[in-house]
């Protein structure tokens, strides 16, 4: 396994709200890698506050638990993901709570473990994972968005959502509300697949198409990575933009 992480500014922010991290445990003679993507929201709320609260907490929950964890019972992995985005949640939200500074803050957060040829996704908020095989790209999560409810209800379509003025609306987050629901997905691996996981100030500046493109006609994943965070410069993404590009 090979991975590549980066995170940029952007063209109009004073500071960056994104925050990723990993962590490679290991386990049985076997590697569990852990990725994990946050987009802070909040501003002058210290939304960079909630994003590197979230990563550095999921990451230290998770390398105390997974070890403990029957990977063959896919219930015991998402109980141990729930509870670790519980953990965070219940952090930020204090935080948010005791600190006048920091009220209102949250994030979105996005979790990828991989153990053997198996790769689990937790996520909550719009930063989002892809998995790329045999040069062919599918979005993996659903966005907890309020243009994703509109796609949904077959109120716009998705070419609409890319310029729809509320794309940034999300209607889930950690410690905004004391309680969170979150998403869990799985998927196989297989030999040279690639796994990514973005923020939105790529996704919603960077289509599938393109992403599929870049990911196609490179196996170096530095050069993926910025790549995707320069198309999304050039074609105007207001936000900060993060992407992390892990290979099988």
């Amino acid at each position: 396994m090979k991975y590549h992480i980066l995170s940029d500014i952007g063209n109009k922010r004073k500071q960056n709200e994104d925050f990723c991290g990993y962590e490679i445990i290991e386990h049985d003679n076997q590697n569990i890698a852990v990725f994990t993507i946050a987009d802070g929201m909040g501003g002058h709320k210290k939304g960079e506050v909630a994003s590197k609260l979230s990563v550095e907490n999921i990451l230290y929950f998770l390398k105390k638990n997974l070890v403990n964890v029957n990977f063959d019972n896919y219930i015991e992995v998402k109980s141990v993901l729930r509870q670790a985005y519980k953990y965070v949640n219940t952090i930020v939200y204090n935080t948010s709570l005791y600190e006048k500074e920091f009220k209102g803050m949250g994030t979105t957060l996005t979790t990828a473990i991989i153990y053997k040829k198996d790769l689990y996704i937790s996520n909550i908020g719009d930063s989002s994972c892809y998995l790329f095989t045999n040069e062919d790209i599918k979005k993996v999560t659903k966005d907890n968005s309020l243009v994703q409810e509109l796609i949904d209800e077959g109120a716009i379509t998705e070419k609409e959502a890319l310029t729809h003025p509320q794309r940034n609306v999300i209607t889930r987050a950690i410690g905004t509300d004391e309680f969170i629901k979150i998403d869990f997905y799985k998927e196989m691996l297989e030999k040279d697949n690639k796994i990514i996981l973005a923020t939105d100030g790529l996704t919603n500046s960077v289509t599938i198409n393109d992403m599929n493109n870049i990911l196609t006609n490179n196996n170096n994943l530095e050069k993926c990575c910025s790549e995707m965070i320069d198309m999304a410069k050039q074609n105007g993404s207001k936000d900060n933009i993060s992407v992390i590009c892990i290979t099988i």
